[in-house]
């Protein structure tokens, strides 16, 4: 199945409704077949102009970008769905470019290990070691007396 990216800006409404919406959008997907593979919130931000859409006119809106795998032939199903849907302002279905996908690598052993044996905290007590050597006053300073109270 090729890989989707579906952008989508939904109107300013409460965290609950946003999260039903985002639930709505992702069913869909999952109806036709497909597979999310990641979503992204970029935010809820004013729109670059004001856009009317289902008979309201839109300022601001909340940006979010789902990359999905569906077969081809469920895109026209799912843009003539989204087009329906009256919380979303915007929506654009692209293809993604094959050789951007990321590659995917289970780190679960890795995950499951206590935390004093994880690469990553072993990474944090090296780098808290090399900063506990404290400095130290050199005494050749050129003047023959302390210059601060001891």
């Amino acid at each position: 199945m090729p890989t989707y990216e579906l952008s989508v800006i939904l109107r300013q409404m409460s965290r609950p409704d946003m999260v039903a919406t985002l639930k709505r959008t992702a069913t869909a997907i999952f109806d036709k077949g497909g597979i999310i593979r990641k979503l992204d919130n970029m935010g809820t931000k004013s729109l670059p102009f004001k856009t009317s859409a289902h008979g309201i006119v839109h300022r601001t809106g909340s940006y979010f970008v789902f990359k999905f795998d569906t077969p081809p032939a469920a895109i026209d199903e799912l843009d003539e769905e989204y087009g329906r849907d009256v919380d979303i302002v915007r929506k654009r279905i692209y293809r993604a470019d094959v050789s951007q996908r990321e590659e995917i690598t289970c780190t679960l052993h890795d995950e499951m290990l206590p935390p004093a044996y994880r690469e990553d905290v072993q990474k944090m007590i090296a780098t808290a070691d090399r900063n506990k050597t404290k400095k130290v006053f050199q005494y050749n300073t050129g003047l023959d007396y302390y210059p601060f109270q001891k």
